[in-house]
């Protein structure tokens, strides 16, 4: 695996300089040790001193700051810091009230931190430490004090800073640190191995398609490894996990961590917590604060954690303090979570780009059997819903072609749109004006569809029949036409011509043969259409593109033929379908 690095040996020295470098007027690096330390710390309080092995960005480091920790040290990737390291930075903070070391509950940090609190104790200094063991998959309930810490580092820290700033002696602060890492339960689940810089294989195997629950951020084995899960079944079966070792009640109420744990994007997060939230609610428990990020990481392993944090009135107090470092702020500034009280707010349930559970097909009825050679409304509108169903089942395809060179979303934007232009078509049963179809369906597609495509492609259907004087039939003439209005209002909102990759490479000649054929029929008519539609999507692999994601390719866009192109096509091809019957 290929890493923004140099020498692998340097990594950790290198990112702390970079690190250092860019929020210099946070947080300054001890002289001589790994440590970094707050610039801005609030004078005569038990100093919170954090750590652990580097690679887990932004933890420890990165939660340095006001009303968060004094100082991290840091040890090498995954590594406990030595003795030294901790004694070193916990000395440059401490100022005459005691130091609390918060860490993960791991042998190496165990040992090595016990090992810097006894040499504070030698200097006469006050020091006692509260170990993090969230993760509620690494022992059982009788074995607790073995249970590792994961994300729930993140609640436990901000809990121990606000009671230090809040000015509390270190047997209270002590005491509300561990009530808080009592009350905070986690559980991850790993989707793809992690890799330490400078190894060449990955530090866990992991084959494709399965997944390991409870995994720990070192890869350590987790509770059950499954073939792969949609979201929503990783979702319940971790929630199981944490009820049944939480034992929260109908009335509790609870932060929320959804933490991604190095390649998990927000999108993830946001779509694992949405279940999250389901579950609580329907369990009657009240959401106070919800956070997505990855604050736990482990390198760029593929997962993420979820962390539940019971709050009484003691604890919310602490959590409700103002804090800030560059990767994590709370206060009055920040707000607070959708289940505090706003009156009048509705909760709103966003519908898909694209429902995959709704993909029945139409039940398509022509008004004649064999060839038809002109198109009364209902014919119309049956063969719109026959297109509609054809797009919606090359989604797959649609996706791979787009993938090659744009963003891969055309398949499921083409999807969506058809989906919602069916929901239209199937309410006009009665109708009797053939334009007003085309124009229904175009407008449904246009306003559901994002990017380009529901300009484009919903104007495909709609420029043409708007504003055209109601018609029950439609002729092969009157066809032509309206595809040639479309196409210029097309070509005058995209300013795209032939040779620019774009979906009008197809829809120009198909356009041009509808004109040149209509005299011929209809059916013939589309069969030109759809051949002229075709050798023009076969063109766009000749081109280089001139719009959209594929045009900062260049050259290297030549060879690939365009996702709208390709979709013409087949528009074209089910219209020439539904016609021959």
């Amino acid at each position: 695996m290929r890493k923004i690095m140099n020498n692998p040996d340097n990594v950790v020295a290198e990112m702390m300089e970079g690190y250092i470098g860019a929020y210099g007027k946070y947080v300054e690096k001890h002289p001589e040790v790994n440590g970094v330390i707050a610039r801005q710390r609030r004078k005569d309080k038990v100093a919170l001193v954090i750590g652990g092995g580097s690679g887990h960005e932004p933890m420890f480091s990165g939660f340095v700051g006001k009303g968060l920790a004094d100082a991290a040290a840091c040890g090498n990737i995954f590594a406990s810091p030595d003795p030294n390291t901790i004694y070193q930075t916990a000395k440059a903070v401490e100022q005459g009230k005691g130091v609390i070391f918060v860490y993960g509950c791991y042998a190496g940090d165990n040992l090595n931190f016990d090992m810097g609190e006894e040499f504070l104790n030698d200097d006469g200094i006050a020091a006692a430490h509260v170990r993090v063991w969230d993760d509620v998959a690494s022992a059982p309930k009788e074995r607790i004090e073995d249970r590792r810490g994961i994300a729930g580092d993140v609640f436990v820290i901000k809990i121990a800073g606000a009671a230090c700033d809040a000015g509390l002696d270190l047997a209270e602060v002590t005491r509300v640190t561990e009530k808080a890492r009592d009350n905070t339960k986690s559980i991850g689940v790993a989707t793809a191995p992690a890799q330490l810089p400078g190894v060449d294989k990955p530090i866990f195997e992991l084959p494709e398609g399965e997944i390991e629950y409870g995994m720990g951020l070192h890869g350590e084995r987790g509770v059950l490894r499954t073939t792969w899960q949609d979201a929503d079944a990783l979702v319940d079966k971790m929630y199981g996990e944490l009820m049944a070792d939480a034992q929260l009640k109908a009335g509790d109420e609870v932060c929320v961590l959804v933490n991604g744990l190095g390649s998990a994007t927000i999108t993830e997060l946001a779509i694992a917590f949405r279940r999250v939230k389901q579950l609580l609610t329907g369990d009657g428990i009240k959401v106070y604060d919800a956070d997505l990020n990855s604050y736990c990481t482990s390198m760029e392993m593929g997962g993420f954690s979820i962390t539940l944090f019971k709050l009484d009135e003691e604890l919310k107090k602490y959590y409700d303090m103002p804090c800030y470092c560059p990767f994590y702020a709370k206060g009055e500034l920040t707000g607070a979570s959708a289940d505090r009280d706003y009156e009048g707010i509705s909760t709103i349930v966003a519908e898909p780009e694209f429902d995959e559970n709704d993909v029945e097909t139409a039940d398509i009825v022509r008004s004649k059997e064999g060839e038809l050679t002109e198109l009364n409304a209902q014919d119309a509108r049956n063969m719109l819903l026959s297109i509609a169903d054809k797009i919606i089942a090359k989604k797959s395809y649609l996706t791979e072609i787009d993938s090659a060179i744009g963003d891969g979303d055309h398949g499921i934007g083409m999807a969506g749109g058809m989906q919602k232009a069916k929901k239209k078509l199937m309410k006009m049963e009665s109708e009797e004006n053939a334009y007003a179809v085309f124009e229904a369906a175009g407008k449904a597609m246009l306003l559901s569809m994002g990017g380009a495509s529901g300009v484009i492609f919903g104007s495909l259907y709609l420029a043409g029949a708007k504003d055209m004087e109601a018609k029950a039939v439609l002729t092969a003439e009157d066809i032509a036409r309206m595809e040639r209005k479309s196409l210029s209002a097309i070509q005058e909102r995209g300013k795209a011509q032939v040779g620019d990759k774009t979906m009008v490479d197809a829809l120009v000649p198909a356009v041009e043969a509808l004109e040149a054929n209509y005299d011929k029929g209809l059916l013939e008519m589309l069969w030109a259409a759809e051949e002229a539609a075709r050798q023009g999507m076969e063109s766009t692999k000749n081109y280089q593109a001139k719009f959209g994601r594929a045009k900062s390719l260049m050259e290297r866009a030549v060879g690939y033929q365009d996702a709208g192109a390709t979709s013409v096509w087949l528009i074209f091809q089910g219209m020439r379908e539904f016609v021959e019957g």
